[in-house]
């Protein structure tokens, strides 16, 4: 385990980014209710993804240490329909072994900081509310706030789960 900062860059398509991008994120579909996703998205469909948010100025964040990719981040458009536009649904996971070290603070942060640059104005995030307490108190931590919840609105590993809404305006300073 690293003592260095983790470095907080973004993503680059051909590269081992996005193998490790969908490696962290089997684990998550997998093995917990995190993501609503039931089956890993391929390295294809990552590099899919990549294109088409960045080919809209959306950041897609890795964090590294030791030459490792450890944390995804990125923003997706909130909703297809276009008054939402400068609406973003944040993303931040990381490997197993990263957790509880600031890496997650120090991407969501700088996802924050870049989102805004590129002129989004509010930033949604959707937490699994079972078994999801650690981003709840992330996302706190960086100025989200309460602003919903939607009930037994998903399905995953034989029970419904809960999903709660956090909210962050990014027209003000962090």
């Amino acid at each position: 385990m690293s003592a260095l900062p983790p470095i907080i860059r973004p993503a680059v398509p051909d590269s081992s980014d996005l193998v490790a991008v969908t490696a962290i994120m089997a684990h998550y579909v997998e093995h917990t209710v995190a993501t609503f996703n039931e089956v890993p998205p391929t390295a294809e469909e990552w590099a899919q993804r990549y294109a088409e948010l960045t080919a809209h100025g959306l950041p897609f964040l890795v964090a590294e240490t030791d030459g490792e990719v450890v944390g995804l981040a990125y923003v997706a458009p909130w909703r297809p329909k276009s008054a939402y536009r400068y609406t973003v649904e944040n993303t931040v996971y990381l490997a197993p072994g990263a957790t509880g070290r600031g890496i997650g603070a120090a991407l969501l942060a700088e996802l924050i900081d870049r989102a805004a640059a590129a002129g989004c104005r509010q930033m949604i995030a959707v937490i699994a509310d079972t078994g999801s307490p650690a981003s709840a108190r992330l996302h706190q931590s960086l100025g989200f706030v309460d602003a919903g919840r939607l009930h037994a609105v998903g399905f995953k590993h034989g029970r419904w789960v809960d999903t709660r809404l956090m909210q962050r305006d990014l027209t003000a300073s962090r």
